[in-house]
């Protein structure tokens, strides 16, 4: 059975969470008063911050039921549905901020620049505490290393938003908010494919990352008394639940049982694979022709 999430995970993420729910308020508020697209799109950055991980909290809950009835594995793709749900937001979100950003460097509007700076340092703050809470985690689930990166992401926006707030105050030149807001959309932009590529993964049943089939197989036909390993599969249930099935075929006086036994420990040791289904049969002995069929084959 698949380890359940512990309680210790769903408490940082909960920590996090109203961390960055009420900076979030905060920065709304003095985005709108000093007219910072910077400070407003990190905002709306912030709230996929937020939605990942509120999305990974209900996924963990989720994913800790215990399979029965139809659900054989469990609810634990929740979390990956949560993670597609979260990267198609991403770049909901960026698409707007680029064509806000994009206008505003053609018309640039007056910017406050001395709270916009006092909020991204603020947000600095906030951000290095929800990455060193959610650091604590072991991020076993894709939605927990998601919402992690997030947070950090989210960290480096922030430090271009007080660069951008600097340079305004130094300069005067006001484009610096918008191309702050352009450097945001970008690392939204890698956030969001970084999560879909890695559901999309789990969804389209591919290997897990790092882990070869072909060198699985490889290995487990050098095993002794293996004749033969075919029908291999390797996929992810859900993140950290990696799962494997192969048809192997052993010599005619091996013993298969002992062989399956030996077999599941050196995918266990060698792969971390835990959740296998060995289906171990005999090879077939060779077919005796007798004289007389030799004779009737000649004819």
């Amino acid at each position: 059975m698949r380890p359940r999430r512990g309680g210790a995970e769903r408490r940082a993420l909960t920590i996090a969470l109203i961390l960055i729910l009420a900076f979030m308020a905060v920065e709304v508020v003095v985005g709108i008063l000093a007219s910072s697209l910077a400070l407003i799109s990190d905002a709306a950055h912030m709230l996929t911050d937020a939605g990942a991980i509120g999305l990974s909290l209900v996924a963990a809950r989720l994913a800790a039921r215990p399979a029965e009835g139809v659900m054989t594995y469990g609810m634990g793709r929740a979390e990956i549905m949560s993670a597609q749900a979260n990267g198609v937001t991403l770049l909901v979100l960026a698409g707007v901020i680029v064509y806000e950003a994009t206008r505003r460097l053609i018309s640039p509007p007056d910017v406050e620049a001395v709270p916009m700076l006092a909020v991204a340092v603020a947000g600095i703050g906030v951000n290095l505490a929800a990455a060193r809470i959610l650091s604590g985690t072991q991020r076993r689930s894709l939605n927990v290393e998601g919402s992690f990166q997030h947070v950090v992401t989210d960290l480096y926006a922030f430090i271009a938003t007080a660069v951008a707030a600097g340079v305004i105050l130094g300069t005067g030149f006001t484009r610096a908010d918008a191309l702050a807001s352009l450097l945001v959309a970008a690392l939204m932009l890698r956030s969001a494919y970084c999560l879909l590529r890695a559901s999309g993964r789990v969804f389209l049943e591919a290997a897990p990352e790092g882990l070869d089939p072909a060198v699985v197989g490889r290995t487990l036909a050098a095993q002794p008394r293996v004749v033969e390993v075919h029908d291999l599969h390797v996929w992810e249930v859900t993140s950290g639940f990696p799962a494997l099935s192969a048809h192997v075929v052993v010599g005619a006086d091996a013993d298969c049982h002992a062989t399956r036994r030996e077999l599941e420990r050196v995918l266990e040791r060698r792969f971390g694979l835990t959740h296998t289904t060995l289906q171990v049969d005999h090879e077939e002995p060779p077919r005796l022709l007798s004289i007389e069929t030799t004779e009737e084959a000649r004819r």
